[in-house]
Parts: C-alpha cells; structure tokens; sequence
C-alpha cells in the first residue's frame, strides 16, 4: 500500500509531517502536481510532475491508485473518485472521507459553488491550525499502524 498526495494544495507542515513518516515508517509516497516540488532526498518519498490543466494531477493519481491506498487531499470529486476505486482519502484537516459522508460533501460541495456562481461571498476554509496539524497526524498514524 502507498500514499498519493493531491501536492498542489497541500500545505507545507503537513507534507512536513508526511516526509517525517515515510521515512520513520519505511512507507512509499508519491507527491503528485502540476508544479515543480522540491522532496528531502529519500528511498521512500517520489515526486510526480505532471503537466499543466485542470485535475490532471487528480486523473493521474486515480490511474495509478490501487485499491487500499491512501489519498491525501482537500479536493472533494477527487476523494469521491478515490472512494469508488477502493482508496481511501483524508483530508489534510485530519478527516477521513468516506462512503457514509462523501455523497453528502459533494453536495455541499455543488451548493457552494451554486451560490459562489451567482455572486455570494462565502469566503473560504479557515487557515490551517494546531488541532487541524495533530488531527491529520493522528489519523494518518491509524492508517500506518493498519497497514
């Protein structure tokens, strides 16, 4: 089983904290974006440069994933598309996308974007913070200790 990280919005401490676990569990990451990447030199850590479009890096993880790894990403079609392939996504705040709560969050998701649209300001995620940082951290220790 391998981890594909969605890199482009990926934010810094938390691929910080992915590089620490490849390295401290021996575990295959690939980073997948469309922009250049710069990864610690490591047997376990990969880059993917892919070219430029929108969801390209989204189609090219899920071509390459195989069923039981691990998606890292806040893009919610691509952890619909992860789910339906027998993945399993995580957001970078630490939530665990899954059959029960995807469908619901894809509707949220296509209200928004309705209301965003038409010309209402909903503004956007609130930054990253500490209970976000320990809750990915949390959740991907589960899914390494599973594995």
């Amino acid at each position: 089983m391998k981890i594909w990280v969605d890199a482009d919005a990926c934010p810094v401490v938390i691929k910080d904290i992915l590089f620490k676990a490849a390295n401290r569990t021996q575990t295959s990451i690939t980073f997948v974006a469309n922009h250049w990447l710069t990864i610690p030199p490591s047997p376990f850590l990969d880059f993917l440069q892919v070219g430029q479009g929108f969801d390209v890096a989204d189609n090219e993880i899920v071509k390459r994933l195989t069923a039981g790894d691990l998606v890292i990403t806040s893009d919610i079609p691509l952890a619909d598309e992860v789910i339906t392939k027998g993945g399993l996504a995580l957001s970078p705040r630490g939530e665990a996308f899954t059959t029960e709560n995807i469908k619901p969050k894809l509707n949220m998701r296509d209200f928004m974007e309705t209301m965003r649209s038409s010309g209402v300001q909903t503004g956007g995620p609130p930054p990253l913070n500490q209970t976000d940082r320990q809750a990915f951290a949390n959740q991907l220790d589960r899914w390494l200790r599973k594995r």
